[in-house]
């Protein structure tokens, strides 16, 4: 999962480079820092949704049990 980080961060930072003849590697490393930012963001979304729907699963067969005589 660490290499598909870094090949795109490579493959971007190559691109960016092209396209607007980055100078100065400030803007190239704020751009890198935002994108490994958002690519975090989604990974926590993503865990947290299927840890939320697992939780809940586990929640309503808890219940279930409980009520059940």
């Amino acid at each position: 999962m660490l290499n598909i980080f870094l090949s795109i961060k490579l493959s971007l930072e190559v691109m960016l480079k092209r396209v607007f003849d980055v100078k100065s590697q400030k803007g190239v490393t704020m751009i890198e820092y935002a994108l490994i930012a958002s690519l975090i963001a989604v990974a926590v979304i993503v865990i947290l949704t299927t840890t939320g729907s697992n939780l809940k699963n586990v929640f309503s067969y808890v219940s279930s049990q409980l009520t059940t005589p």
